[in-house]
């Protein structure tokens, strides 16, 4: 995710560049997704101007499997994911049996780990492409997947409102629902404008986002943010 970009290009054939399914199995139990996911590779460089921060494996594990087997929002589903990153969301999605899921991404380098993970996980059903998802018209996107998900910047600093913009996107290129995190503290400003945009907005879940010390100014290991797991849908 960023604001800055060039026109969407497409990294592999649609569907991949698989032509089987490969070794990973469709996981059955929440444990066996988040094992699985723990094995994908993540930044090795992140760029700060893009809050390129990894999506845990637990995190990516539980808010797919509840959108999986509470919602049905991911099986023979056309999934996007905005900001896509390294992959998690996207792997996870395809694990879970997803039609497709194309995942979006302003940085090469990330797209080219996601690519890696891809591969090394022999997955037919992933796409990506390489664009800066928010300036991109979206008219030829509009509606055209099932459901979207994404961990999108937060919003703070250098790319404030990026959430909002994310979001937006979003909702214009889902037919059923979109899945995101956002910074708790932000919760009633996001509600306001679900009910602006006439959608209906719940929280999932409440969650403790574990954010690593990936940049040099981080003083601590670690910290802890109060993130809501969100779904919106359409009234």
């Amino acid at each position: 995710a960023g604001t800055k970009g060039r026109q969407c290009s497409c990294r592999r054939g649609v569907g991949g560049g698989c032509t089987r399914r490969g070794t990973a199995m469709k996981p059955r139990k929440l444990k066996e997704l988040e094992s699985l996911l723990q094995q994908v590779d993540v930044f090795e460089q992140p760029k700060l101007l893009l809050e390129q921060y990894p999506t845990s494996a637990h995190i990516a594990a539980h808010m797919l499997y509840t959108i999986h087997t509470t919602f049905n929002d991911i099986e023979s589903k056309l999934i996007g994911d905005l900001g896509c990153g390294c992959g998690v969301l996207s792997i996870g999605a395809a694990m879970l049996d997803a039609g497709l899921c194309v995942g979006f991404d302003i940085d090469e380098g990330a797209l080219d780990i996601f690519n890696r993970n891809a591969e090394e996980f022999e997955l037919a059903n992933v796409n990506m492409v390489q664009c800066d998802i928010c300036s991109v018209t979206t008219g030829k996107l509009s509606k055209t997947f099932d459901t979207i998900i994404m961990n999108p910047p937060f919003g703070t600093k250098h790319n404030k409102g990026m959430d909002m913009a994310f979001l937006r996107t979003a909702l214009d290129m889902a037919r059923t629902a979109v899945y995101s995190l956002h910074k708790t503290s932000t919760r009633n400003h996001i509600q306001k404008k679900a009910e602006e945009w006439k959608v209906k907005m719940e929280v999932i879940a409440e969650l403790k986002y574990d954010l690593p010390a990936s940049y040099k100014f981080h003083k601590r290991k670690s910290i802890d943010i109060e993130v809501d797991f969100i779904r919106f849908s359409f009234k």
